[in-house]
């Protein structure tokens, strides 16, 4: 089968390569996937995840790439719940070979049935961006109606879900992002937008919630922006300054089947979509792993046509 890897750690995105590997092994537990779309998230090269396996045994070349969309060909030995032939979307495992490829195998509790009327472009769009802006919002801040939350890069792929599931649940949203992002964060829900150049953050005051995918100056700048009692959430980096009298999680998105089924039903009502930004064939994962900040939203992979 045709794959994206990667061999050479120091290399970046010029050692992404598309080439031959062997179909690969359902192990058990697992199934196969042909997969017809994929994400990838451009930071997971320097992860080591994607360099050793969880014995920290050299694994490349490894394939990238976590988000999958697809049909299952093969059942491992014990897989139960899913069946060959079925659409499928999920998260696969950070320390095995990912979903820049042809087929590529996960381990079936970490898929959902995907509906006949959601797309495999739309479907790749939401595991890691929806599963980690529910997770943020909910199982990490407990946001609640009523409350305020800052969530920072408004218009990408976990910030644009994060803003329709907060105002959704009757929160006040607060933006962030570039100017050319006002325009989609406040179409997405978001009541007020900073544009982080030319407006001072500090201005907003304080918020219950401070959802952060940026890190560095942002992420501490933002700590003094958590009102009591609050917290402050980020998925960039752990964190080394804290909210006076607020808590802060630093947390790593967790695989969910039964929220991934919630968040498809959502798309299928129209409560939520996902931005898809550019879409690129397989041929040009490589290039398309140096983001285009003109392009709001998240970058896919199309191998299948629908």
């Amino acid at each position: 089968m045709q794959a994206i890897t990667v061999q050479d750690r120091d290399a970046g995105v010029s050692g992404l390569a598309l080439c031959e590997l062997p179909h690969p092994h359902a192990a058990e537990n697992d199934v196969i996937v042909k997969v017809h779309a994929a994400g990838f998230t451009p930071g997971e090269l320097h992860w080591p995840s994607t360099w050793t396996d969880r014995s920290g045994r050299d694994r490349t070349p490894s394939v990238p790439g976590h988000e999958v969309s697809g049909v299952v060909t093969e059942l491992g030995y014990g897989t139960t719940g899913l069946t060959i032939g079925q659409r499928v979307f999920g998260l696969t495992d950070w320390a095995r070979n990912g979903t820049l490829a042809q087929y590529t195998a996960v381990e079936a509790r970490n898929l959902a049935p995907l509906p006949a009327d959601i797309d495999h472009v739309t479907a790749a769009a939401l595991p890691i961006s929806g599963l980690t802006a529910w997770q943020a919002l909910f199982d990490h801040a407990h946001l609640t109606t009523g409350q305020s939350v800052l969530i920072h890069g408004a218009a990408g792929g976990v910030g644009s879900l994060a803003v329709q599931l907060a105002r959704e649940a009757g929160a006040r949203v607060i933006g962030t992002g570039r100017a050319d992002d006002r325009d989609t964060a406040l179409k997405l829900g978001a009541h007020a937008f900073i544009d982080l150049q030319a407006e001072k953050l500090e201005d907003i005051g304080d918020v219950d919630v401070v959802l952060d995918v940026i890190g560095g100056q942002i992420l501490e700048r933002s700590t003094a922006l958590v009102r009591p009692g609050g917290t402050l959430v980020t998925i960039a980096e752990p964190v080394t300054v804290h909210p006076r009298d607020g808590r802060a999680v630093f947390f790593v998105v967790e695989p969910d089947r039964t929220r991934l089924a919630d968040l498809a039903q959502r798309v299928r009502n129209g409560r939520i979509k996902p931005i898809i930004g550019a879409v690129h064939p397989l041929t040009e994962a490589a290039s398309a792993f140096t983001p285009d900040k003109r392009t709001p939203g998240k970058t896919i992979i199309r191998l299948t046509e629908d």
